[in-house]
């Protein structure tokens, strides 16, 4: 024995002879003993000494007095309790059997009607204990023992015991009362009146993890699963456990609601429910339905009231104390331009995900809280729209038109579910497993994440379905709708769909984005930048009351996630006064040379650039140029003459391109309510009119060199996107180009001898540069990439072609005769500050081949984020007054 131990049986040694340690918990160590009076085995337990001290001896045996008169079949009595040599123990019986954890722990469920016996006999005894105004306060496996198919409770009232003896000194200890997987929500928000109740949610809970095998909660750290008691909702027992009737799948849905005025008025009540096959609720009809599985499955959650109050510390948990930590505002810098377009903040707050630079373009990077350097998570090339699971242990993203996860801790990212679209993706974890995500025509999926068949949730014609949050208990969604036409810059709401029911409804018109939060409400930014909160009811799925204004300025960035809010109630997010400059001023446009060396065309001319375009004789360049009100064409003389607008209507007027002569622009516009090819004169004389009409949606055309061919892209998902080439004249006709089913073929580009055209395909899983014979389509094709491609041009000259590839511009020389063949691949430079898209060429390359007319991001490397600490307490204060 060690001293302490050898303290402690000298200490005893008049009353019990120590013979052997049992076990150790969070308050006490327990040993065997035998009763020297009485000849008899007992569990002497003995309180951690700097638990011991904080209490004091004659506090805690005073309260310890009341749960000796205690007297039940189903009670393990309490046979002693004193203070020897500043040891406070107690003794009990010493049980020959098990506890219900170590049963757990072997068999992981029990047999239904084992369960629900052992619950009646646990329920009897709290019921026995309440009449006597005595509150076990941490009813756990642990606590249960089982011994001749009875079960007995062990430790009855002794946390209530060293609660009333502590006073308000519970923190000095370190720890806190109750285990964090069965506490209910009024222990996990330290509320100072604990009842009854508290027990029946603690029963609630084991008799749960009998059935399932797991509590309802669970999470990787204490902090973690307390926030989810607090606003989650666990999944129905049936779901996991088809064989369990109806019946008792109710009355645990009653016994663990959030309010304790909402649970069964008594112990008693919660036993007579489990045992009958007839008991209901009001709501059961909605509740009670069959049991379904998969990953696409609507699921069936429980309803739940939140709580408003956010009380834990979010760094940890064992403070069970009311918050008043100060609201605390500070930035965060972060090296890279890409943060500036996507950031997470894990469900605790504890880690940051961000887009940062990496060798093949933007990658995730994570930036852990207690670390001073941030992390790049390899193989996440070109990531977009981060988020984390519910556990934080996991980052989903979208890469290389797939929906992928990445573990925090580093490891190979595992795809999920192919074919996102190329604009617009957005993702939401579930707390049931699942993954929503925005698919290639802009629908929701859900998919499970672990991989496998996507179900469609919800499809919406015409609309961009984007920006989604998840309800707790995977109740629903929340996520912003927006017209395709208008190219999402306006009309767009917010809704809530709700999975039970598959209804869904707007709940706020005009607004940019919206997040659920814990503290139920929903947070929201308007157009202006300004950011709201409205109290949302998590049973009826609406809003309520008034909105309140909680953040001054979010950035106006429109098709950005620039917001994210933790669980424990922690926002970061972009604001407008960081963003000020990159928004009025955000690109520029710049020659870049072969060695990567780049200089302004015209330092006086920036804006929010999309595409680019120069004459055939290189003294004028056509560029598109986003507003508040779509996209215009802007005609430049090259380098610093007078720019002139050539397009006047709004919606969207882009991806310009010139006729052979110089003269006209051709480009794509929604201006007749589909996307359609107009052409119109660079000089503004005349009007715009429309090049082909099809019934068909153009995403990106011009003429062929010689005018015979108009070249178009039809499509804008990535299902129906093709290339095709429309002859016009008296035999006019329409060839197929790269229309293979189920394969997205984009970005055409037509050599200058107007034989060969480039383009990009997915039929090899990737995006690839290809080439085929022109108009003789079927004659061959070559593949170019082989590490992915994407934005293909021509040089001037025929011999070489233009192209990106892992974040790099790439040059491949080409022979045509008398075939097609593919020569030296070299790197040029990095595109990392220039703008990239997959669809569509984003530069264009003098006559001499030599310099390259691209957009440049202005930013200066860096971002800046604001983080707000504590931000439910202020929220709470706004809402109030």
């Amino acid at each position: 024995m060690n001293d302490s131990v050898d303290r402690l049986a000298s200490a005893l040694e008049d009353r019990y002879r120590i013979e052997s340690e049992l076990g150790s918990g969070g308050m006490a160590t327990v040993y065997l003993a035998e009763d020297l009076k009485h000849h008899r085995k007992v569990a002497v337990k003995v309180l951690r000494p700097e638990l011991a001290a904080v209490l004091g001896a004659e506090r805690f045996l005073k309260e310890i007095e009341v749960t000796a008169k205690l007297q039940h079949a189903h009670i393990l009595p309490l046979f002693d309790s004193g203070e020897a040599d500043s040891f406070l123990y107690y003794v009990m019986p010493h049980v020959e059997g098990e506890s219900l954890r170590d049963r757990l722990n072997r068999d992981k469920q029990l047999p239904v009607e084992e369960a629900v016996r052992i619950a009646e006999m646990v329920a009897s005894a709290l019921d026995s204990a309440h009449r006597h105004d005595i509150i076990h306060r941490d009813i756990k496996p642990e606590n249960i023992l089982l011994h001749e198919g009875q079960a007995l409770v062990a430790d009855f009232g002794i946390a209530l015991a060293v609660s009333a003896a502590a006073g308000g000194r519970m923190t000095e200890t370190g720890l806190s009362l109750g285990t964090p997987h069965y506490m209910s929500p009024e222990q996990a928000t330290a509320d100072r009146k604990i009842t009854g109740a508290s027990d029946v949610y603690s029963l609630g809970c084991v008799t749960y993890e009998m059935l399932t095998g797991d509590p309802p909660y669970l999470g990787n750290t204490a902090q973690a699963i307390i926030a989810k008691i607090i606003s989650d909702v666990p999944r129905p027992v049936r779901e996991l456990r088809a064989t369990a009737p109806g019946h008792v799948e109710l009355a645990l849905h009653k016994a663990l609601e959030k309010l304790p005025a909402d649970r069964f008025a008594t112990a008693k009540e919660f036993a007579d429910a489990l045992t009958n096959p007839a008991f209901t609720l009001p709501s059961s009809a909605a509740f009670v339905a069959p049991v379904k599985s998969g990953p696409g499955r609507h699921r069936f959650v429980w309803p739940a009231i939140a709580v408003v109050a956010f009380v834990l510390a979010v760094w940890g948990w064992v403070r069970q104390q009311a918050s008043n930590e100060p609201v605390t505002r500070f930035y965060i810098t972060l090296q890279g331009d890409e943060a500036l377009r996507g950031f997470a903040l894990a469900p605790d707050a504890s880690v940051l995900a961000y887009l940062g630079s990496g060798a093949g373009g933007g990658e995730l990077w994570i930036k852990p809280r207690h670390e001073v350097r941030a992390i790049r998570l390899g193989g996440t090339e070109g990531a977009q729209a981060p988020f984390f699971s519910p556990d934080g242990t996991w980052i989903g993203f979208f890469a290389d038109g797939k929906l992928k996860k990445v573990p925090i801790s580093g490891g190979a990212p595992i795809t999920l579910a192919e074919s996102i679209p190329p604009l617009y993706p957005s993702g939401a974890w579930l707390d049931d497993g699942s993954v929503v995500y925005t698919g290639p025509q802009w629908e929701l999926l859900r998919v499970s994440e672990n991989g496998g068949v996507s179900e469609e949730v919800l499809r919406i014609e015409s609309r961009v379905l984007f920006f989604i949050s998840a309800l707790p208990g995977a109740r629903g969604i929340v996520f912003t709708d927006c017209p395709v036409t208008r190219g999402c810059r306006e009309e767009r709401v917010v809704r809530v769909m709700d999975f039970r029911n598959g209804d869904t409804r707007i709940l706020l018109e005009d607004v940019r984005q919206a997040w659920y939060l814990a503290s139920r409400h929903l947070l929201y930014v308007r157009p202006d930048g300004a950011g709201l909160a409205v109290p949302f009811n998590l049973k009826t799925l609406t809003v309520e009351g008034a909105a309140v204004p909680v953040i001054d300025a979010v950035s106006r960035r429109e098709l950005a996630p620039l917001l994210s809010v933790s669980e424990t109630g922690t926002p970061l997010y972009m604001g407008a006064e960081q963003l000020q400059s990159r928004v009025n001023e955000p690109r520029e446009i710049v020659w870049v040379n072969r060695e990567g060396v780049a200089t302004q065309v015209d330092p006086a001319w920036t804006g929010e650039f999309e595409s680019v375009a120069l004459s055939p004789d290189g003294t004028k360049l056509a560029a598109t140029f986003a507003t508040t009100n779509g996209t215009e064409v802007w005609i430049k003389q090259m380098d610093r003459g007078p720019e002139s607008r050539l397009t006047f209507t709004d919606g969207l007027n882009h991806r310009p391109a010139w006729t052979r002569d110089g003269l006209s622009v051709t480009f794509i516009s929604n201006r007749g309510g589909t996307r359609d090819l107009y052409v119109k004169r660079a000089d503004g004389v005349g009007t715009a009119e429309v090049a082909l009409d099809l019934a068909v949606t153009v995403g990106e055309g011009f003429w062929s060199p010689d005018g015979d061919w108009l070249i178009y892209r039809a499509g804008i998902t990535e299902e129906e996107r093709d290339i095709l080439a429309w002859r016009p004249g008296p035999d006019s006709t329409t060839v197929p180009v790269a229309t293979a089913p189920g394969v997205d073929e984009v970005a055409p580009a037509l050599s200058p001898d107007g034989r060969w055209l480039a383009y990009v395909s997915n039929e090899t899983g990737r995006q690839e540069v290809w080439v085929r014979r022109f108009p003789d389509v079927e004659a061959g094709r070559w593949q170019v990439s082989v590490r992915g491609g994407t934005e293909p041009v021509w040089a001037h000259s025929g011999r070489e072609l233009f192209y990106k590839s892992q974040g790099a511009l790439m040059v491949v020389g080409v022979q045509t005769n008398p075939t097609f063949a593919t020569l030296e691949v070299q790197e040029l430079f990095s595109t990392q500050r220039y703008l990239n898209f997959d669809l569509h060429a984003q530069y264009d390359v003098t006559a001499d081949g030599q310099r390259f007319v691209m957009i440049r991001n202005r930013s200066t490397g860096e971002g800046e984020l604001i983080l707000v600490e504590n931000f439910f307490e202020e929220l709470k204060d706004k809402v109030e007054n």
